[in-house]
Parts: structure tokens; sequence; C-alpha cells
């Protein structure tokens, strides 16, 4: 059972299961890459406005699957909106910006780009993608589908998150 913290901002009410830090493993695969192994921590919080900040690292793992090199970071807000609509504002940290757009639902948010701004130097030429995150059994379930220049949308990165 999961209550409402006194102090939550009403705007929050629907997305507040997110708040916190949780990490774990996941695979990403990607074409002309093997499949590989890597791990993910998310935060959310807040701090009594109606928005939740966001961080998202990950880094590839080392044999005992904790964490070692730094692969991919971005940050940003995650702000509801009326009739469950949920607006999230991201920057990667090669200078990627995005807006993405979805609906609120019980233990489940899925997000899609709406616009994306890129600097000529990005590593990749990243054009929109599809993140979803639901909470099963107390755990975050983590995917993140994207699209670029030389392919379609599809699945990129995914992972099992629990609290850390």
């Amino acid at each position: 059972m999961f209550e409402l913290p006194a102090d939550l901002n009403p705007a929050l009410a629907g997305i507040s299961w997110m708040r916190g830090r949780w990490e774990g493993t996941g695979y990403r695969q990607w074409p002309g890459q093997d499949k590989s192994e890597f791990f993910c921590q998310v935060e959310f919080n807040d701090n009594g406005g109606p928005f939740l900040h966001y961080l998202c690292q990950t880094f590839t793992v080392d044999a005992e699957l904790r964490p070692a090199e730094p692969l991919w970071m971005e940050g940003g807000f995650w702000r509801p909106l009326a009739d469950g609509v949920i607006e999230v504002s991201l920057s990667t940290e090669d200078g990627v910006a995005e807006l993405l757009y979805g609906k609120v639902q019980p233990g489940r948010i899925e997000v899609v780009t709406d616009a994306v701004v890129r600097p000529p130097q990005a590593a990749v030429e990243y054009t929109g993608g599809r993140r979803l995150y639901g909470n099963v059994d107390g755990k975050l379930l983590w995917s993140f589908d994207r699209a670029t220049t030389q392919h379609e949308l599809q699945s990129w990165m995914w992972a099992t998150l629990v609290r850390a």
C-alpha cells in the first residue's frame, strides 16, 4: 500500500509513486551493436512545486554487475497537466533537448517525443523516442525506444529497477 506524503504538491498525486531513487540492471541493443547489460540509476525528486526533477544515469557493468564506466545520462522535469496529461522536458550530456507528452495511468506512464533539438556535434542523430515507466510489484520497469536519422523507432534500452 502506498500513502501520499502530507507535504506532496497535489499536482503530483498521480505520479507520486515514482518519487525516490531506483537502480538495477538491464539490457541495451542497437543495430550493428551486440546486446549488452548495463546498470541504470533513476531519481525522481520534488521540492514542493508542481513537478518532479528527474535524473537518469547509465553505466557499463563489471563482472559483478556493478556500475563501471558512464554510458549515457539525461535530466529534466516531469510536469503533470490537466486531464492526466504529462509534459516531460529532458536534456542529455551531449546537448540533445527533448519535449515529450503522454498520459498518466495508474502505475504506468508512457511518453512520446513531440520535439527534439540537437547540436551538430551530437554523438547520435537522435530524432525521437518513447519511454515507458511502469510500477509492477513495487519495481520500476523502464524502457527507452529511440529513432535516429538512420533507424526507425525501435527498442534501445530496458531495465528492471528497485528502490535504492
